[in-house]
């Protein structure tokens, strides 16, 4: 929302006092409502995020995953794609994988090349799997509208060049930053703790472990 709406920018614009009256292509951004979602990685969270924006925006949903899923398919009719054709279609890109040997730059210059110029990529979910000079020089040549991340390959720190771009927005790692979300995750690892403490095998093992 915050990348496709220039709501950022617009707000240090009305914050510098700069704002004196209402004009028709003031920050003029794109919509959401029944565009098409690209989402990599479609495990979990990525699934839960296809379901939300299809059912409250009415977004179409195509997604890549090493496991095709069915079952979700046909719940909210999304479409399996190669990485390839899902990056030539999609009006918004999210990355939801894990960072693996084989994730580390999925998203390099050559895909990048790929997405619509007016398409936004969005990441939440490893920096690395961005190569993000990629990304500076994708955005800095506009060759696509935005982008949106929460986290960095080096993190903490931007890849030069980043932070001075207008057409991405930046948070600190914060995807998860709720009250809500945070008691559950405390939750659910104090449940895992005890399922190891008492000789049974804890409901969340990383893929490696089970």
């Amino acid at each position: 929302f915050a990348a496709a709406q220039k709501i950022v920018a617009a707000d240090q614009y009305t914050r510098a006092g700069k704002y004196e009256a209402w004009g028709p292509e003031l920050f003029l951004g794109g919509d959401i409502f029944g565009k098409t979602l690209g989402i990599i990685g479609f495990g979990r969270i990525g699934s839960s995020v296809a379901e939300r924006m299809h059912r409250g925006f009415r977004m179409k949903i195509l997604y890549f995953d090493i496991n095709r899923n069915p079952e979700i398919e046909e719940k909210i009719k999304a479409e399996y794609r190669e990485i390839d054709d899902l990056l030539k279609e999609a009006d918004f890109i999210s990355l939801h994988t894990a960072l693996t040997d084989a994730t580390k730059h999925l998203i390099n210059a050559e895909r990048l090349a790929l997405l619509k110029p007016t398409a936004y990529l969005i990441n939440t979910s490893r920096g690395p799997v961005i190569d993000e000079q990629a990304l500076v020089e994708a955005l800095k040549g506009k060759t696509i509208a935005g982008a949106a991340l929460d986290v960095y390959e080096n993190e903490p720190k931007l890849t030069p060049g980043l932070a001075e771009l207008d057409n991405v927005v930046l948070t600190p790692h914060i995807a998860s930053a709720t009250k809500e979300t945070r008691d559950k995750m405390a939750m659910m690892a104090a449940q895992n703790i005890i399922t190891a403490l008492e000789g049974q095998t804890p409901p969340n093992l990383v893929e490696e472990l089970k």
